[in-house]
């Protein structure tokens, strides 16, 4: 046994000579009981006896008893032995019978680790009771380390931020002396510390080599000096080759001592065990906290480095019980305990609950403080500086974590087939030993799920399904994960990360860099639910916001009345908990699956004839979304059989209201549009439409004959049904009371009635037009209407925690909580829990319009008489009003005139101020939460804006200030919610490239987002985004409808909600061409438009962390090389990749395609001449312009780990990247216009385009097109020359000009480039050159190359593309060779060092990738054309400039400008007691008396429905061009094909109008006008249709009413 507290004393165990027992019964190794296996610090035992001196008798009692006494206590009952012919089963398994002679496996890893520990330096990993994965001590290491001979190691670790930011790393490491790494010389204490710091100067030095300002753009070879110091051998291993011996060394001897098999540096070494505690005494909740901790020894002392790292250690302080629990959790299974066993898993979810919180600190918020992790700055930093030292090695991954290991074990995780759970598997062998062990014993040994699922026990399976949902669930830790990952890998991916973890494997078809990392975590995140969920076939993120979120039953017990609102229209629903196992917390919501009432069924069970029929099996083969939903229910019921789905529940929980276009089409389809009522819908304007299916249903039915009706609701066929109605979304309502004990039995909701009036529509004369809302009509009903409660069922309901909504860590802490009407419901948890445990001072600002629609009124004046409660009300439409009296400690009655809650606000402005200002700026660091409507918040906030300016502030900038602080520091918690706004379709249409020059990356400009066929104007909700506008400028000015849904936004009725108020417009839909390859140039030219968006707003997120974070360019008041390294780096890689993802692959897809399309339809031959755009931009790339900033990039390259010339030159580097970057983000600015004008010539193609003329609306695009590409290639060397005029060199503007020139020119002498740079390069080409020819370049014009030329490039970059191969990955595939070795995250992490800035980024490489897959598609489509066109004779007279002089005017014609768009308005169950309600007003189903004539009336029925037509005026200037010179010019071609169109074989025949004539437009038939859609009469029908169930159908209305 471990020498710990002894259970008779309770005192700590000392050394075995002078340990003592009161009881007498010590041993030579402790304490001699042996059924005593616990620690000091638990007062817990196995068998549940209390850690004191009673205990003596007890655990006497359990020491005498044999293992039969205890595993056989008495006979089996004869009820299991009686008719049993095979008896084995009746014996202990061997399991629990070695259990009961040696304890729980996990306990006795965890003795024996905390046996060995101290006496070793705990040097088979950190693992105990008190302390889980964490150190005891965080310094015992690092103070051991400084008082031996390896001081010398740590010394320098802690100045290595420092000595980075001078650029002396090498010389640093290199003048260390060799400290050996031996016992004599390094103690076993100070072995962690040692491994840390050692592996912290290898992997730096590793870094300094690969980024030493020679990786980018270099005028000389890289240095080589500190090369030859590092003494490399033919016995060097590979993971320290390169690295110097006096380091090297040393890394291998500690590492041997520590079991590691080779030398490495893993992620707990810089995270768990390289904290230190800044104040030991703040413990609540715990010790190691983000911010109560530092880092030790950081490497760059930025905050991504920082919070990222410090963030995985307070995961592991957060989860310090976790290890006791779990190890509890085993005993109490060995013992079959299940009420034990119920304690502690609601203790580990409480532990679990945490983690998401922990993470979330991890901030991308620009004013979040020290909580900021800039994504650019960790990618190009931490992200590479953090490599592992090989691939054989394992990288540098949270997958290495303890944590997550032990949680996957714990939880029964049983696969491990995708490429992340294959990692895990390989970065567990590489733990400690002591927590593989723990690993291995709880993994193997008594698995709690197992026994779980295997019991009866309601509440226990019910507490694991929550910690199921807590850790790898959506809402959980997990999902908090993934979707914080991807906005955060968007950014990173898209500003120069060469490499993602979940790359490794991925093809180019899975997606973007970051895609392929979601899609990884969901995929090991499906691997993880197995055991629970059995396989699952969609993407985790398409189950948030379904019913899948609502794992548990409860009934509704009560609803009550909590105002003096007559017609309560707000009410407290509660629901029952009593065996569930629901936990929850102040500020948690509870989603609940809500059921259409009974009045509602009977109008659509009366129209479709199912009165009699609500208990007959519907089929759901055809709707898979039904399907799911059965198997959710006998999930949830916790059995087998999947239950066959009845009428009564496809009615009970479908989609009844509000009416989408979709379910309105879909009545409209099946009822072969002949009735009125859905004709009349779906020319209605806005969506959705205020009404019910019971509704349109009923008026339909008086409308369609028998005949139809019959056949399209066929009652002896139901699976029409399930089809039809589309399944209910659950709705989200905070959690309204708190409850203290272990499982709450009791849960209160808050619930305020919706009320809305149909459309005129589906209005009947006589009867009534107001409706309330799905799920808060059925949960607070209105007591004026008839409903059945007397059979109401358990409703689906499931618990979620919002991340930004919860009471502070600290009690004592002051809060304010700011709530408009029904927006008090979380905050009357907030009160309960807080007067319960805390003393902190509470105050609640309410606003309402009435003092009988006060909530809560009796039970607020109670808190408030008791002194727990401040009430401050505001009633707008009441004077009789309600003051809080401080003195009497009550509510007093005053009249006064009607208020809303911001003029409270300001009465109460000194409070207010204190608890908005942070303590160290004097105030009382108050947390302050608002829920409400968004124009409560903007209430609320204009009220405390103007508090601090009356009471705090002289100016209101200085308020606004304050304010950003308090957010900064997580003070502001919101809960916002809105009304979903119907969303009109007469809303201006906005095309892509409107769209596209909106990305808000300039000061007071707007930005605009493309969401599921709506544009939003998202500007004004920034300030609110949890997320700052970082994430959400990766996706400004772009459709950003993947990246919504892949967040689970779409399915999120809160967030769809908020989005509607930003609605400004239709994204326009893709023109309808006549012309396949005018549609495929569309779609190249999108994607060229997308690429020139995401690289400006990239930049530009660049260029702002570079130029306006002063921390960059200075530290500690001293120049800051790592500012230097950063734009070195920077603009080398825009310099030597040429802006890659514009100007290469993509690009020359376009020419090829543009080329092509022109040589095509002129059937011109090798001869004919076309621009040569990529030539242009070679000879750009290698100008003397090019050369001359590249060498100014160079000579920054060389002040990278220069600090001391560098300090020459400070105020030239600085204003010459300002003014770089500065050119950098006009120069993308200027493509993105040009490329937004090509993307408008198709607008104005489309309005002309009726197939006629397709031939020459391809010509005319494609010729302007690649006109367009000319210019951009034009721009670039504009671009060059303009960075050539700048120079880093200006000794007059430094503070010491003499000394800098002196500087200067010695360096030049010493380097031998003096001579070169004293010849000035300069561009030789004039502006004057360009006035003449604004549309082509003279120069340009006598380099033009015909099309073979054209096509030999292509296939010089299909076959030199030079792109990095794709990593292979097995995924547990058989039949693949075995030869193929599996890239892991060492080999993936091992690329961020590559000493290369050539290599494009993650982003760029897979759109290069992208790019070159289509030009080898289109080339293997088109390779007869290609053949055919590359070996036919010239064409004599047939030019480029001769299309340019019949489309525009001839060679020295101005650019045509295209002209703003208009805005376009562009088997059946037992017969029972039916509960519908007897209503004999409803319209009822009338059956045909024969179904014959079914079909002939189908015959004979009219579809067509009145739509109006429109003429519209097709002149769009860029292309009213006459065509007679073209027609001449390709008339006269001596060509076998003849002229542009074929069948203009001779000039007798008269000419056809073309597509953009004059002739054509005036001729053009009026089109129909079907909401934006414009066709030709023959296509009326087929728009029509179009325009009914386009990508619109949806209008961006969700299926969410307010309060629901």
């Amino acid at each position: 046994m471990s020498v710990i507290s002894c259970p008779m004393g309770g005192s700590e165990g000392r050394s075995r000579s002078s340990s003592t027992c009161p009881a007498g019964r010590m041993g030579p190794r402790g304490c001699a009981f042996a059924a005593y296996q616990m620690t000091a610090p638990s007062s817990y035992t196995p068998y549940g006896t209390p850690q004191d001196a009673q205990s003596e008798s007890y655990l006497r009692a359990r020491e005498r008893k044999t293992i039969n006494e205890l595993l056989l206590p008495e006979a089996p009952p004869k009820e299991m032995t009686k008719g049993l012919k095979n008896a084995d089963g009746l014996n202990p398994i061997d399991t629990d019978v070695l259990a009961m002679a040696l304890g729980a496996p996990a306990r006795r890893v965890l003795q024996r680790a905390m046996e060995l520990g101290p006496m070793t330096g705990w040097k088979d990993g950190y693992l105990s009771s008190e302390h889980g994965f964490c150190p005891p001590d965080p310094s015992a290491a690092p103070v051991a380390l400084s008082m031996s001979a390896g001081r010398v190691w740590s010394d320098l670790c802690e100045r290595m931020p420092g000595i980075v930011a001078r650029g002396k790393v090498r010389e640093s490491i290199l003048a260390l002396p060799l400290v050996y790494g031996t016992p004599d010389v390094i103690p076993d204490q100070a072995l962690w510390a040692a491994t840390v710091c050692l592996g912290i100067l290898a992997s730096i030095y590793r870094y300094e080599e690969a980024n030493d300002g020679s990786e980018g753009i270099s005028v000389a070879a890289p240095a080589g000096a500190f090369r030859n110091l590092t003494g490399d051998a033919d016995d060097e291993e590979e993971e320290t080759r390169g690295v110097p011996r006096n380091v090297a060394i040393p890394l291998r001897q500690i590492c041997t001592r520590m079991g590691r098999v080779l030398p490495h540096l893993t992620q707990f070494d810089v995270s768990i065990y390289n904290y230190k505690i800044r104040d030991h005494t703040s413990i609540h909740p715990y010790l190691p906290r983000c911010e109560n901790m530092d880092l030790r020894w950081p490497v760059f002392n930025d905050r991504g480095e920082a919070m990222f790292l410090l963030c995985m250690a307070e995961s592991h302080g957060c989860f310090i019980p976790g290890v006791e629990i779990i190890a509890r959790c085993q005993e109490y299974v060995m013992l079959k305990d299940e009420e034990g066993l119920l304690q502690e898993l609601v203790k580990l979810k409480e532990v679990v609950d945490q983690l998401p919180h922990v993470f979330h600190k991890i901030s991308v918020n620009p004013n979040s403080g020290e909580n900021f992790a800039n994504p650019v700055e960790w990618g190009q930093r931490y992200a590479k500086f953090s490599a592992p030292l090989s691939r054989r090695v394992p990288a540098l991954s949270g997958l290495a974590l303890p944590l997550f290991l032990l949680m996957d074990a714990f939880m029964g995780r049983t696969k491990y087939d995708s490429f992340l759970g294959l990692e895990a598997l390989h970065l567990r062998a590489w733990l400690p030993m002591n927590i593989r062990a723990f690993i291995a014993a709880v993994e193997y040994n008594y698995k709690v799920p197992e026994f779980v699922q295997a019991s009866n026990n309601a509440r226990l399976k019910g507490v694991l399904e929550g910690l199921v949902e807590s850790y790898m669930g959506e809402r959980g830790w997990m999902g908090t994960h993934r979707y914080k990952v991807y906005g955060f890998l968007e950014v990173v991916a898209k500003t120069g990360r060469s490499e993602t973890n979940g790359n490794a494997g991925a093809g180019d078809d899975i997606g973007r860099p970051w895609e392929m990392v979601h899609k990884s975590l969901s995929e090991s995140m499906k691997e993880r639910l197995d055991p629970f969920r059995g396989a699952i076939t969609q993407q985790p993120h398409e189950m948030r916001g379904s019913f899948e979120e609502c794992r548990f039953k409860a009934p509704i017990v009560n609803r009550q009345f909590i105002d003096s609102d007559p017609s309560r229209s707000t009410g407290m629903v509660t629901f029952d908990l009593h065996n569930t196992g629901i936990t929850y917390k102040p500020g948690d919501r509870l989603a609940v699956m809500p059921l259409n009432t009974w009045n509602e069924v009977a109008k659509v069970a009366a129209a479709l004839g199912l009165d009699e029929m609500l208990d007959q099996r519907v089929p759901t083969d055809l709707a898979p979304e039904w399907t799911r939903f059965a198997k959710h229910l006998a999930s949830v019921s916790r059995t087998t059989k999947v239950p066959d789905l009845t009428v009564r529940d496809v009615l009970r929980r479908g989609h009844l209201a509000p009416l989408t276009k979709d379910l309105v089409m879909a009545f409209h389809t099946i009822l072969r549009a002949s009735s009125k009522t859905t004709l009349e819908l779906l020319a209605c304007e806005e969506w959705p439409v205020p009404g019910t299916v019971g509704d349109l249903l009923q008026c339909a039915v008086s409308q369609v004959t028998p005949a139809i009706w019959d056949q399209a609701f066929d009652l002896k066929d139901l699976s029409w049904l399930p089809k039809l109605i589309p399944i209910e979304v659950p709705r989200t309502y905070s959690i309204s009371n708190y409850s203290s004990g272990l499982l709450p039995d009791t849960i209160d909701l808050t619930v305020s009635r919706s009320d809305y009036h149909i459309s005129p529509v589906l209005q009947v004369p006589g009867q009534s037009t107001l409706r309330h809302g799905v799920s808060s009509g059925y949960l607070n009903f209105d007591l004026s209407e008839s409903h059945c409660t007397e059979d109401e069922e358990p409703l689906l309901v499931g618990v979620s925690r919002p991340l930004n909504f919860q009471l502070p860590v600290s009690v004592t802490v002051p809060i304010a909580m700011f709530a408009g009407g029904s927006g008090i419901a979380p905050f009357r948890g907030f009160w309960q829990s807080r007067t319960q445990s805390g003393y902190g001072r509470n105050i609640l600002f309410l606003g309402t319009q009435s003092r009988d629609k006060l909530l809560y009124e009796d039970e607020l004046r109670n808190y408030v008489r008791h002194d727990m409660l401040e009430v401050h009300t505001a009633f707008s439409r009441d004077r009789n009003g309600l003051v809080y009296d401080p003195v009497a400690k009550d509510l007093v009655e005053k009249e006064m005139e009607p208020r809303y809650i911001d003029t409270t606000i300001i009465e109460q402005g000194q409070t207010v101020c204190n608890l908005v200002i942070s303590k160290s700026q004097g105030g009382l660091g108050g947390y302050i939460y608002i829920c409400g409507s968004i124009s409560v918040y903007e209430t609320i906030i204009s009220g405390i804006r103007q508090a601090i300016y009356n009471n705090w502030t002289s100016t209101k900038e200085s308020a606004e200030n304050l304010l950003a602080v308090a957010f900064a520091e997580r003070r502001f918690m919101l809960d916002i919610f809105m009304s979903p706004k119907p969303i009109s379709y007469n809303s201006p249409v906005i095309t892509l490239a409107q769209l596209a020059q909106h990305t808000g990356h300039k000061e007071k400009s707007r930005m605009w987002l493309g969401v599921h066929g709506g544009v939003y104007d998202v500007t004004d909700f920034l300030p609110m985004h949890p997320g700052g506008s970082l994430i959400v400028r990766a996706s400004a000015g772009l459709d950003a409808t993947k990246t919504f849904d892949e967040l689970a936004h779409t399915s999120n009725p809160e967030v769809s909600s908020l989005l509607s108020k930003y609605f400004i417009g239709h994204l326009a839909t893709k023109p309808n061409f006549h012309s396949t390859e005018l549609s495929e140039l569309y779609d190249t030219w999108e994607i060229y438009l997308r690429t020139c968006v995401e690289s400006l707003t990239t930049l530009h997120l660049e260029v702002d962390h570079i130029m306006k974070d002063s921390k960059v360019w200075f530290q500690n008041g001293l120049f800051n090389m790592g500012g230097v390294r950063k734009f070195y780096q920077f603009q080398s890689r825009l310099m030597q990749n040429g802006f890659s993802t514009i100007f290469g692959t993509k690009m020359q897809e376009l020419h090829l395609k543009l080329s092509y399309s022109l040589a095509s339809l002129k059937h011109g031959s090798s001869s004919s001449k076309f621009p040569d755009i990529i030539g242009i931009v070679t000879r750009a790339q290698s100008s003397p312009a090019s050369a001359q900033a590249s060498n100014e990039i160079a000579q920054i390259g060389q002040f990278v780990c220069n600090s001391q010339g560098a300090q020459f030159q400070e105020n030239g580097i600085l204003r010459y990247a300002q003014a770089v970057t500065q050119l950098d983000v006009e120069f993308l600015e200027e493509i993105l216009g040009e490329v937004c004008t090509g993307m408008e010539c198709f607008e104005a193609i489309r309005r002309v385009d009726d197939g006629r003329g397709k031939q020459q609306g391809i010509l005319k695009t494609s010729a302007y097109l690649l006109t367009i590409l000319e210019r951009i290639a034009q721009r670039l060397e504009i671009f060059y020359s303009n960075l050539a005029a700048h120079t880093i060199y200006t000794p007059s503007i430094e503070a010491n000009p003499a000394r800098t020139r002196w500087n200067t020119l010695r360096r030049k002498i010493f380097d031998g480039s003096f001579f070169v740079l004293a010849n000035e390069s300069t561009f030789n080409i004039s502006s004057s050159q360009y006035e003449d020819s604004p549309y082509r370049a003279r120069r340009h014009e006598q380099q033009d190359v015909d099309f073979d030329a054209v096509i030999n490039q292509v296939r010089a970059a299909l076959s030199d593309s030079g792109e990095p191969p794709m990593p292979v990955f097995i995924h547990n595939d058989t039949n693949n060779s075995s030869n193929q070795e599996r890239r892991g995250l060492a080999a993936e992490h091992l690329s961020r060092a590559l000493p290369n800035l050539k290599s494009p980024s993650s982003f760029e490489v897979h759109e290069q990738r992208s790019a070159l897959n289509r030009m080898s598609r289109f080339m293997d489509k088109n390779t007869k054309g290609i053949n055919r066109l590359s070996q036919m004779p010239g064409l004599q007279g047939v030019s480029y400039e001769a299309i340019l002089n019949a489309y525009g005017g001839g060679k020295n014609a101005p650019l045509p400008p295209i002209p703003k768009l208009p805005t376009a308005f562009q088997n059946a169950a037992e017969s029972k007691p039916s509960p519908l309600p007897k209503d004999n007003l409803l319209h009822r189903r009338q059956h045909s008396p024969t179904s014959n004539s079914v079909n002939n009336q189908l015959g004979r029925q009219q579809t067509s429905p009145p739509l109006s037509s429109q003429r519209r005026d097709f002149s769009p200037a860029a292309f009213r061009r006459v065509q007679t010179s073209v027609d001449e010019t390709t008339r006269s071609a001596h060509s076998s094909r003849g002229s542009i169109e074929s069948d203009l074989s001779s000039s007798s025949r008269p000419r056809r109008p073309t597509l953009l004539s004059s002739e054509s437009v005036g001729s053009m038939p009026v089109g129909l006008r079907v909401r934006g859609q414009v066709g030709s009469t023959n296509d009326g029908l087929k728009v029509m249709m179009a325009g009914m169930g386009g990508p619109r159908s949806e209008g961006g209305g969700a299926r969410s009413e307010a309060g629901d």
